[in-house]
């Protein structure tokens, strides 16, 4: 069953929606989008006090089991707060999305789940199933190799320096290796049950899509450019872009897969202009935080209107982790002054009329996350995301 309720917010009384991942700043925007479109907004999560528990738009939060450590707890949990807070919606922000796709076709809740069946979510997010989900639409790809053992890296280490090699189950760009060396080559032991990818390294620019589809149909499309990132991996500085045939990109994937609900992209565009998929994330990145119209993006995304475009022009950052990620990354490249431009230049993503709250409480989330961190010995990144990580059916990471 649940944990105790820990917050009672003062969001309004339309239909309620559950917004799991309340850890993340893409659910706190959610939430203020749907609170102010006139839902009742409620979260939950693992942790005690995530971000966004602490914003107005937050009706109730609630605390959850761990879905990674304890997927069926986590499933009564999530099943017992749909039918107590009559929610009739329920979009998922993170990893947590594999979980509740699973729960939704064993125990069929009464709300809908915002998010494709269990079976197309686990194929986009392999990353050698996806890029061969691409080229079954006819969507131009990178050359991509699937490693299942020893013998699969020695077939490709003639040509590793033209290759990146990551595991088909990742997020972050965790472990991902570019040109690898003959030692980080030795070391790798990808299995069946754990596999690899070794695709062509395509020099370029690296382009990150937002997006929300209905059965197919493009409603919500934001383009994007990561300035500054935590590590190799998520943005903390991003602007946007505009680019045709991105978007023609992603409307040929959702058409072709009759996708319904959240989704995002990395591709990389060519100096030709081509634009060639790397992975896909079926959940909410950053792109999210350039729409600020709750009516019009709401409307959009629960299928009252055609399409919305983005009503934000300027860079988004989370300045917290600009001081913590983009600063010695500016300090070690010599870029100090860069790094101070582009600070002023950008919107803190987490300001809001009426809402200062959620800005504070990320001292307190911060805190939550460092000490698990400290407790078992890994990065703060990895701690944000170690109990709603999805690696495969198997769970293999575990």
């Amino acid at each position: 069953m649940p944990h105790p309720e820990i917050v009672r917010g003062v969001s309004g009384g339309g239909p309620s929606v559950l917004i799991s991942g309340a850890r993340a700043p893409v659910a706190l925007h959610l939430a203020r989008l749907f609170d102010g479109a006139g839902w009742r907004v409620v979260l939950a999560d693992t942790p005690a006090k995530p971000l966004s528990a602490a914003s107005r738009a937050c009706a109730a939060y609630f605390r959850l089991p761990p879905p990674r450590f304890e997927p069926a707890r986590y499933g009564d949990a999530v099943e017992a707060l749909v039918v107590r807070e009559n929610v009739s919606l329920v979009v998922p922000t993170c990893e947590e999305v594999f979980y509740l796709a699973h729960m939704w076709r064993e125990r069929q809740p009464a709300a809908l789940l915002f998010a494709p069946d269990i079976d197309l979510l686990q194929r986009v997010h392999d990353k050698y199933a996806f890029i061969e989900l691409c080229r079954s639409l006819g969507l131009a790809v990178p050359h991509t190799r699937l490693l299942r053992g020893k013998d699969d890296v020695l077939s490709v280490r003639a040509e590793a320096a033209d290759l990146v090699f990551k595991p088909v189950w990742s997020r972050f760009a965790s472990r991902v290796l570019v040109h690898p060396s003959r030692a980080e080559l030795d070391g790798l032991s990808p299995s069946p049950q754990a596999p690899w990818v070794a695709q062509q390294f395509l020099p370029g620019e690296e382009l990150s899509v937002y997006a929300v589809a209905r059965e197919g149909r493009l409603a919500v499309f934001s383009l994007y450019r990561s300035i500054y990132r935590a590590g190799k991996g998520a943005g903390i500085c991003f602007q946007p872009l505009e680019d045709e045939r991105a978007r023609a990109f992603v409307e040929r994937f959702v058409a072709g897969t009759g996708w319904t609900g959240q989704i995002s992209f990395d591709l990389m565009r060519m100096a030709d202009g081509a634009v060639l998929p790397l992975e896909c994330n079926p959940r909410a990145t950053s792109g999210l935080h350039f729409f600020r119209n709750p009516k019009g993006f709401v409307a959009a995304a629960t299928g009252d209107t055609g399409f919305v475009e983005r009503d934000v022009a300027r860079p988004q950052t989370v300045r917290l982790a600009m001081w913590i990620y983009g600063l010695p990354a500016a300090l070690r490249a010599g870029g100090v002054g860069r790094f101070r431009r582009d600070l002023n230049a950008a919107d803190e993503l987490l300001d809001w009329p009426g809402d200062a709250a959620p800005k504070r409480a990320q001292w307190l989330a911060l805190g939550e996350i460092a000490t698990l961190a400290l407790r078992h010995g890994i990065s703060l990144q990895r701690a944000s995301t170690r109990d709603i990580e999805w690696d495969g059916p198997d769970q293999s990471s575990i």
